[in-house]
């Protein structure tokens, strides 16, 4: 019984030996997962290592292939040169015996056959025991039959050799009338086909290295006295304090406590611009500190870091399945049993009615069938194409959930996006103050901000963060009242100061001694219609002015909008906020339809309708409200810089938390989906063609037949070809 248990541990930094485990599963059915290495009973292809590890430990199923490959080199050329020397120097006939000839091809030839392409018998014999006919069914018949007929064509004329050494030079063996070289010939190239995938399999896990390489090994603890201390990075513990120095690396993710540096996040984002850093700023574990020194509180080490999720992410969606790969399933389901009635027929048809010798056309013909129709290009085509593409993708900021995600963005012809944190930067900040006469800028912003420091809502935020860029010394706030929705009033030195929405002051307490002058009130819709939100400000019952916040749109967002369109994608604007706030956005970056004041279920309602409008809908946001709405979508893209929640619901994760990796994300998916297309054609193309001529279907109008070892050789290049297209993805332009 396979064990169909879900992904195993997050990679870590060294790798236990096969067997002390670290579990090993299939790249076409990540559905199959056993202990140790081995092949996959479905498919037969050698199973791999489920997690990716820093050191690139030795691949058992390469060694050991790549020694049977050695040796059946070692066997095979000699065999070449006794059966195909004649017709290249026909001087070198009768420099050996024929049974001589022939004793020597059986020796060599047997070892290649029954040893070094014993793991294909192996493999053959599960496919037909599990009733999983694959490219192993075909191997096994085709070098089976020839080598089996070429020992019974072999044995009458051998036997009396065996026990008359001197009667060798006067009897005649049927050297033209085996096929040990064949056989041999075709274990090898079999072997260079699955060392040459074995290689480039082992490709696909570079990319994670290269993440995993980039966590330093240690970091610097600041003790609490002050001193320092270098520990191995596994012992730093959430809430300690490490100390980066300029060009080090991020060991952990956290907080900034002291310091400003610049930092380099493009192996986390993909964006090349150094990100300003300072105290209270994040920062993510491997990114390159610049020119400052800083100190950091650790938040989440270990598996918890940004780095250990993505390698996570990367390796799962490396094993799963795109959509596409059910075709390439159902044609080789449906192909391998015709091959083997083909080869049947073809061997019958030649039998009864072909040439002289008729019983050795009939099985080189046959044999030609069942090797060129091997499907393991088919087989590569999809696994080899979403491996090198994940990989690709980590290293670009985009991480995709599985192959499906990948496979449906490339259909996406809408885009639904949430406003806040996806086209803006989900920061408001203090982007105008009007004080009333008799207040100035910094008095109105000092006292503002004494009372907002006791609240936890973003405006709130918005307002003491401009009072420290100011560098105000603020104020202790007594008797603080929240006012759900409204704002917040306190005693600060002794004024009874109010800031909120103008429905604030519309309660009998605090009564305005005075109302806000219509003047002020002009001034403030001024700032609503440029999409900005108001927060009045009252002392002692008195208007003092008011504050204008606004969240900024991101400075990628007009651009990458404009890219999206040049892509045929429509954008529609989901958000909860007011209709005028939304417009302003809408405008600026023009963007073809709003829908403003949705609440959370009002956003997977407006996704469901333009499902069921016929199209195919990505939708991208980055907070939990978004969660329902980044489930029912067709592709869910969640900003990295969001909760865990939206990553959850999302198919895909923009690591920068910008829609310039959305495009990223689609040049990605259309290359691969572009990319397998190519492999399939290329699979299918091969097959289709090679498995008629390999029948004779030519050799009554031009006489061409081919021959085994060049049907082995061809089916060889086709599964290189898979390869090479695949491994292309690696240098695409995102």
């Amino acid at each position: 019984m396979e064990n169909t248990t879900s992904s195993g541990p997050p990679a870590a930094a060294t790798a236990p030996p096969a067997g002390h485990g670290v579990e090993f599963t299939c790249p076409m059915h990540p559905q199959i997962v056993r202990p140790g290495p081995g092949s996959c009973p479905i498919c037969g292809m050698a199973l791999e290592p489920k997690t990716v590890t820093l050191e690139a430990t030795a691949n058992p199923e390469l060694v050991d292939m790549s020694r049977r490959l050695w040796i059946a080199i070692a066997l095979s050329a000699p065999l070449l040169v006794l059966e195909m020397g004649a017709m290249v120097a026909p001087g070198l006939i009768g420099v050996l015996p024929p049974r001589l000839n022939l004793l020597i091809q059986l020796v060599l030839a047997t070892p290649v056959v029954l040893w070094c392409g014993w793991p294909f018998f192996e493999r053959g014999w599960t496919s037909v025991r599990t009733h999983n006919l694959n490219m192993f069914t075909l191997i096994a018949l085709g070098t089976g039959a020839a080598y089996v007929y070429s020992v019974a064509r072999s044995l009458p004329s051998l036997l009396p050799f065996v026990g008359n050494f001197s009667s060798v030079s006067s009897d005649h063996a049927p050297t033209h009338d085996v096929y040990f070289e064949a056989a041999a010939v075709i274990t090898t190239l079999v072997l260079v086909g699955q060392v040459l995938e074995l290689r480039a399999r082992e490709k696909t896990g570079n990319a994670i290295r290269a993440l995993l390489g980039l966590a330093p090994k240690t970091a610097r603890l600041v003790r609490p006295g002050g001193t320092d201390d270098d520990v191995p990075l596994e012992s730093v513990k959430p809430g300690d304090h490490v100390r980066v120095r300029p060009g080090e690396r991020v060991p952990v993710d956290g907080l900034v406590t002291e310091g400003t540096s610049a930092v380099d996040e493009s192996m986390i984002t993909g964006e090349p611009v150094p990100v300003a850093k300072k105290a209270g700023d994040s920062v993510t574990g491997a990114t390159v500190n610049g020119s400052g020194a800083l100190v950091i509180e650790a938040r989440k080490v270990g598996s918890e870091t940004v780095l250990a999720q993505i390698v996570r992410m990367v390796s799962e969606a490396q094993r799963s399945r795109a959509p596409i790969q059910g075709l390439a399933d159902r044609v080789a389901a449906v192909f391998v049993p015709i091959v083997i009635l083909v080869a049947a027929a073809t061997f019958a048809v030649w039998a009864l009615a072909g040439p002289s010798p008729r019983l050795v056309h009939a099985l080189v013909n046959a044999v030609a069938v069942l090797i060129v129709a091997c499907p393991c290009a088919l087989g590569l085509a999809t696994p080899m194409s979403v491996m090198v593409a994940m990989g690709r993708g980590a290293g670009a900021g985009v991480l995709f959930k599985d192959a499906a995600a990948l496979e449906r963005l490339e259909k996406v012809d809408t885009l639904v996006v949430d406003k806040t944190g996806t086209l803006t930067e989900g920061k408001p900040k203090v982007v105008a103050l009007k004080p009333l006469a008799g207040w100035s800028e910094e008095d109105l912003l000092r006292l503002a901000a004494s009372v907002e420091r006791a609240s936890e809502h973003p405006l709130a935020g918005a307002v003491v963060a401009a009072s420290k860029e100011k560098r105000l010394n603020l104020a202790e706030a007594r008797d603080v009242q929240a006012i759900a929705g409204k704002g917040v009033r306190a005693l600060v030195e002794g004024h009874a100061v109010a800031v909120g929405s103008l429905s604030l002051f519309e309660e009998k307490s605090p009564s305005l001694s005075a109302p806000f002058s219509a003047e002020l009130l002009a001034a403030a819709g001024a700032e609503r219609e440029k999409g900005r939100t108001i927060l009045f400000v009252a002392v002692d019952g008195k208007p003092a002015g008011f504050l204008a916040t606004a969240d900024p749109v991101k400075a990628s967002a007009a651009e990458s909008i404009k890219e999206i369109h040049a892509l045929g994608i429509r954008v529609v604007m989901l958000t909860g906020d007011a209709k005028a706030t939304a417009e302003m956005v809408a405008k600026e970056l023009g963007i073809d339809e709003v829908v403003a004041g949705v609440l959370p279920a009002g956003k997977a309602e407006v996704v469901a309708r333009l499902r069921k409008e016929g199209r195919i809908v990505a939708m991208a946001g980055d907070g939990i409200n978004d969660a329902p709405a980044l489930a029912g979508a067709d592709v869910g893209v969640a900003m990295g810089t969001g909760t865990d929640v939206a990553i959850q619901s999302a198919g895909v994760t923009l690591v920068g938390g910008d829609l310039s990796g959305l495009l990223r994300a689609r040049r990605l998916s259309r290359a691969t989906i572009r990319n397998i297309r190519q492999n399939l054609f290329f699979a299918f193309v091969y097959n289709v063609l090679g498995v008629p001529v390999a029948a004779g279907v030519l050799y009554p109008f031009f006489g061409l037949l081919l021959s085994p070892i060049l049907a082995s050789a061809a089916m060889s290049l086709s599964s290189v070809s898979v390869i090479g297209n695949a491994l292309r993805l690696r240098r695409a332009a995102l």
